[in-house]
C-alpha cells in the first residue's frame, strides 16, 4: 500500500496550476486600462491532463533533484526555468476577446468572475489536501487523533 497515492499528487498539481492561473488573471486585471493589451488565460484542463499518465507532456514522471522520478514534481531545467510541463506553458490568449476603442480586450467583469471562481477552486483543493493529510496523520498516530 502506498501512503502518498495519486490523489495527493493530483491535488498538489491542481494547487500549482490554480496558483499559476491566479497570477495570469491578476495580470489581466492589472492591465485592464493598458491600451492594446490582450488578455491571457491558463487552460486548467490541459495543464492537468499533461500531468496525467500518457498526458501531453509524456505523463507525470519528471526528474527531481535527486534523480528519482515522482508524479507531481516540478523540476527545474538546467537554465533555471521551469520544466517543460510547467503550468505556464498552457497560458494563451483569451479566444473571442473583443477589443475596445483603445485596443484593450480585457472584460473586467468576466475576469473578476474567473478570479473568484479560481480562488474558490483553489480553496477547495487546499481543503481536500488538508483532509487527506489529516487521514494520514490519524493513521500515523494509530487512531489517537
Amino acid at each position: 500500500m502506498r501512503i502518498f497515492d495519486a490523489t495527493l499528487q493530483t491535488l498538489e498539481r491542481a494547487l500549482d496550476v490554480r496558483l499559476a492561473r491566479q497570477a495570469v488573471l491578476a495580470g489581466n486585471v492589472a492591465n485592464a486600462d493598458t491600451p492594446g493589451f490582450q488578455p491571457k488565460d491558463l487552460d486548467f484542463a490541459a495543464a492537468m491532463a499533461s500531468a496525467a499518465p500518457g498526458g501531453a507532456a509524456g505523463g507525470p514522471a519528471r526528474p527531481t533533484v535527486e534523480g528519482s522520478r515522482r508524479a507531481g514534481d516540478v523540476a527545474l531545467a538546467a537554465a533555471g526555468s521551469l520544466a517543460p510541463d510547467a503550468p505556464e506553458q498552457f497560458v494563451g490568449d483569451v479566444p473571442g476577446a473583443a477589443a475596445g476603442l483603445d485596443g484593450n480586450a480585457v472584460d473586467l467583469d468576466r475576469t473578476l468572475v474567473a478570479v473568484s471562481e479560481n480562488a474558490l477552486q483553489y480553496g477547495a483543493a487546499a481543503r481536500a489536501a488538508g483532509k487527506k493529510l489529516a487521514i494520514l496523520r490519524y493513521a500515523a498516530n494509530d487512531g489517537q487523533g
